[in-house]
């Protein structure tokens, strides 16, 4: 079998919704032409698609190796390491005890990566909510409105964040009033 049979029947696999087969027929592709990056891209693409981020994550890394001039494998690349290191965050958040800053180091850097990553988003908002930095979570909240207005958790979140932010500010300029008096 030659390298664009194999491709050919990773996208029929894809149109049939079976991710696997078609991970397998990309993998024979690479398998036949070990040095084009595009195989490679495509085959973290599915990967990506089918939630296998690790794989994503290493065929990713070599469509880049092989061919960095093409700024969608670039591109690509930052995106599926953000998307890994938001799982990785909140495996750490589900640990008991939770690792916090470190989560929260990654999912910084992971929305600085992927700018678009609602889910980054929304657990920074969560994350500072967490830590009572309410104003900080209230800007990863907004940003996340304003990428999709209609996202409903986004809002709920910003506007909750909003709320304890406004609150806790009346009641540190009562507390102050209070003691000078």
């Amino acid at each position: 079998m030659d390298v664009e049979s194999s491709i050919k029947k990773a996208y029929e696999a894809i149109l049939g919704g079976d991710y696997e087969q078609a991970i397998g027929r990309f993998e024979e592709a690479i398998a036949l032409e070990p040095d084009n990056g595009a195989v490679y891209y495509k085959c973290s693409i599915t990967c990506a698609r089918s939630g296998k981020w690790q794989k994503a994550l290493h065929y990713a890394e070599q469509a880049v190796l092989l061919d960095s001039e093409h700024e969608e494998y670039v591109y690509h690349l930052q995106t599926v390491k953000a998307k890994a290191m938001v799982s990785e965050a909140e495996q750490l958040l589900s640990q008991s005890p939770a690792n916090t800053e470190h989560a929260l180091s990654m999912l910084i850097e992971a929305s600085r990566m992927d700018p678009l990553n609602m889910e980054a988003l929304l657990l920074l908002g969560s994350v500072y909510a967490s830590l009572r930095r309410y104003d900080e979570g209230a800007a990863y909240a907004r940003e996340a409105v304003r990428l999709d207005p209609e996202h409903a958790a986004a809002s709920r979140l910003y506007t909750e964040l909003k709320r304890k932010s406004r609150a806790l500010r009346a009641y540190g300029h009562r507390s102050k009033r209070k003691r000078n008096r």
